[in-house]
């Protein structure tokens, strides 16, 4: 088969670029042919045979002031255009979609479909989502006037946007949203995607909403890579926290409990935006962002880790990649997190955001022993897909047919 695999963004940048390289080696090492499609950067390291590529957009900057700036981010033009001759060039069988709404526009779904009927030849579109973006105009369901979660733009009344500054904190940047969600919603665009691929249980329910996914979602958890520890054991037993020092990870929850039990002693392998706060607590020490093996042997190491999130996490790759190392996980009850941990046989979880419900399960976990052998035991019972293996349910969503 050939398959298009479309990005917003063709450079490393976060989990839904690492998940489009993985899968794109794999499909081709199984005798697919792909190419992508997605904005041109300096930093792009994958991309397609007719050079074809969007200009690079930040949603991040100040530009909103150029006139043509926020019809871009509803409608582009560019991108029809764009991806028009990548499909002129490659005749795709499949077109994978991640991540693409505000740089690339669903006006992209339009242009495929017009290939399709054009050449007399389906064209199968598939979309991988790796956050709420479908139903969501911030992505993330947070509440941008309270930074709590929030599910009020679900039922499609996405004045909710723009009433609580949900893009960035901006009422500008959050109208476009706002605006862009009901336009492409009004026209059932997402009708036009085949398959959606959900990596949890949660936010396939959260998509369902929408009567124009429901029915077209399928769960698929993701797959995961686990780099091998060096075998270096740590000189004292620890907990661990590894991910990013922000808001929404619940950093300020996991700081004030670890503050409030100085007799354990925490590790904290991340970075982001309240790493002084992490920094000034005694019994934390910050290793700051970690991977590879050196990530692998703190975690296999620990005790156990943690995950106190407070958005609707998706399927959080913390949770998965400590159970494949065999550590068991104290975990919140948000999101997709549960989905992940056999509370009482593989690890624990507590109430989002509740510093003594967490305070509680720490405890319990860290004065018996017996429990964490228990647990880490239950963890090599637990599988998840490899590329491999994911590649080939992969295969069999491209080739159904009546989707």
């Amino acid at each position: 088969m050939k398959i298009l695999i479309v990005n917003k963004f063709l450079y490393p940048n976060g989990g839904s670029e690492t998940y489009i390289y993985e899968i794109g080696k794999q499909l081709q090492k199984m005798g697919h042919e792909v190419q992508y499609f997605g904005m041109e950067h300096e930093g792009r390291v994958v991309g397609n045979h007719a050079e074809s590529y969007t200009s690079n957009m930040d949603f991040h900057t100040g530009k909103l002031a150029k006139l043509l700036y926020p019809f871009k981010i509803i409608y582009s033009g560019e991108a029809r255009k764009k991806i028009r001759v990548v499909l002129e060039d490659f005749n795709p069988d499949v077109v994978h979609l991640n991540n693409f709404t505000y740089q690339l526009t669903p006006s992209i779904l339009y242009e495929i479909r017009k290939f399709e009927k054009q050449n007399r030849r389906p064209v199968k579109i598939v979309a991988t989502v790796h956050d709420p973006q479908l139903v969501c105009p911030n992505h993330m369901l947070i509440n941008g006037a309270t930074g709590k979660p929030c599910e009020l733009c679900l039922s499609g009344k996405f004045r909710h946007c723009a009433k609580g500054k949900c893009i960035h904190g901006s009422t500008a940047k959050s109208i476009l949203g706002m605006i862009e969600s009901r336009l492409y919603r009004s026209l059932h665009a997402y009708r036009m995607i085949d398959t959606v691929i959900c990596p949890s249980c949660f936010i396939e329910s959260k998509l369902k909403q929408n009567p124009d996914l429901n029915g077209r979602t399928i769960m698929l958890r993701n797959f995961i890579s686990v780099s091998e520890p060096s075998g270096k054991k740590a000189e004292y037993p620890y907990v661990l926290y590894f991910g990013r020092y922000s808001e929404e990870k619940g950093i300020h929850t996991l700081v004030k409990a670890a503050k409030e039990l100085p007799e354990i002693p925490f590790v904290f392998a991340g970075n982001g935006p309240f790493e002084e706060e992490v920094n000034a607590v005694p019994n934390i020490e910050n290793k700051g962002f970690t991977t590879g093996s050196d990530l692998a042997d703190l975690i296999a190491n620990a005790s156990f880790s943690l995950i106190a999130s407070e958005c609707f996490e998706n399927c959080p790759f913390s949770v998965m990649e400590s159970q494949m190392l065999g550590t068991p996980v104290i975990g919140a009850n948000i999101g997709g997190i549960p989905e992940l941990i056999r509370e009482g046989v593989d690890g624990e979880l507590f109430e989002s955001g509740n510093v003594e419900k967490l305070k509680e399960r720490i405890k319990l976990l860290w004065n018996e022993e017996e429990r964490q052998k228990q647990y880490a035991s239950a963890c090599e019972t637990i599988s998840y897909d490899s590329v491999e293996k994911y590649c080939e349910k992969l295969e069999d969503i491209y080739r159904r047919k009546g989707e």
